[in-house]
């Protein structure tokens, strides 16, 4: 239930830069940024509501497994910090119904099943629940396929491109792939691992990589090729062993070097995680040369640029270093009369 009109005064916000204190209006459950505030009580609308703390845009992981999660992880990631999530491969009629509204979890976001070439992974993967691989044998087939993600309320596709854990797509069919989800403007998603992949994923015109590549140092002109034409990468350093990890953080400092946008993304339900932001994957992010500011963005991704709605982030006080984000707490808009309190 949307909660009534009111305008609160906040410490600060953060709006891509921190704006100092400021006034912000509740209008249903979405949050309109008014302007800075008065210098003095006296001067501000009289029935102003003085919020404690900072306000910031959701946070989002852009790369989750919500079948791979307990039952009632979408309550426990909002209460570790997250607004949204993003669920990058599982069935999608599950998967539509753990994106149902719900007034106490995350917002969720999906791509449906895998889209792979027959036997491809992850097929072959003991972890990859029913109904969530989608195998693609033709053009035919991948129209057909992308309809039935979208027909079950997928956001985006998602691709395998493995080519050390079985077959995958020709170019040609690949480029059929990648056109039938874009026809419908759904940006593609590809997991990309072995030698070539990544840089064929680029040539295709992939809009997202779900990981940013960890197995080889990808030439500049690729990297630059992938800038240019907008892609974006899901971070994901931290599942990573160490060699993997040291090729990882390598491609994300050209990659960020040359203009590219990374979003934060844990690949969740891969192996023992914490419910909600990362400590490790935010480390991990530092040691590929972030700072604060970059953090946020990669945090906040396209989610809650200009107004906020449904749920927001709220912390005490701006944070001074990056791991001081995993104080951050989701809030829903229509509570924020109570938070802090």
């Amino acid at each position: 239930m949307d909660a009534p009109p009111a305008t609160f005064r906040v410490g600060d916000v953060w709006r891509g830069t921190w704006m100092g204190s400021s006034l912000v209006r509740r209008g249903g459950a979405t949050l309109h940024y008014v302007g800075p505030a008065p210098a003095g009580p006296a001067e501000g609308p009289a029935d102003v509501v003085d919020l404690p703390g900072v306000l910031l845009p959701g946070f989002t992981d852009h790369h989750v497994h919500l079948q791979l999660l307990p039952p009632d992880a979408r309550t426990a990631l909002a209460a570790g910090g997250l607004s949204r999530v993003v669920d990058f491969g599982g069935d999608p009629d599950v998967l539509a119904a753990l994106a149902e509204p719900d007034a106490f979890g995350v917002a969720v976001e999906f791509a449906g099943a895998f889209l792979t070439a027959p036997g491809g992974y992850p097929s072959d993967r003991a972890w990859a629940p029913a109904g969530a691989v989608r195998e693609v044998a033709s053009a035919d087939d991948a129209e057909l396929a992308v309809a039935e993600q979208l027909a079950a309320g997928a956001s985006r596709i998602k691709i395998a491109l493995h080519a050390d854990a079985g077959p995958v797509w020709s170019d040609a069919l690949l480029a059929d792939v990648v056109a039938e989800a874009q026809a419908l403007d759904l940006p593609v998603v590809a997991h990309v691992e072995g030698h070539g992949q990544a840089a064929r994923a680029i040539a295709a015109g992939v809009d997202v990589l779900a990981h940013t590549p960890f197995s080889e140092v990808l030439p500049a002109p690729a990297i630059e090729q992938a800038v240019a034409q907008g892609q974006r990468w899901v971070s994901t350093l931290a599942i990573h062993e160490p060699d993997a990890r040291a090729v990882a953080l390598e491609n994300v400092r050209a990659f960020r070097a040359a203009g590219g946008e990374l979003l934060y993304g844990t690949d969740l339900g891969n192996g023992a995680q914490p419910l909600g932001l990362s400590p490790a994957e935010l480390a991990a992010l530092a040691d590929a040369d972030l700072d604060e500011t970059a953090v946020l963005r990669a945090l906040v991704g396209g989610f809650g640029r200009g107004r906020w709605k449904k749920r927001l982030t709220w912390m005490p006080e701006r944070p001074r270093t990056i791991a001081d984000l995993t104080a951050a707490v989701s809030v829903s808009v229509a509570d924020l009369d109570s938070v802090g309190l």
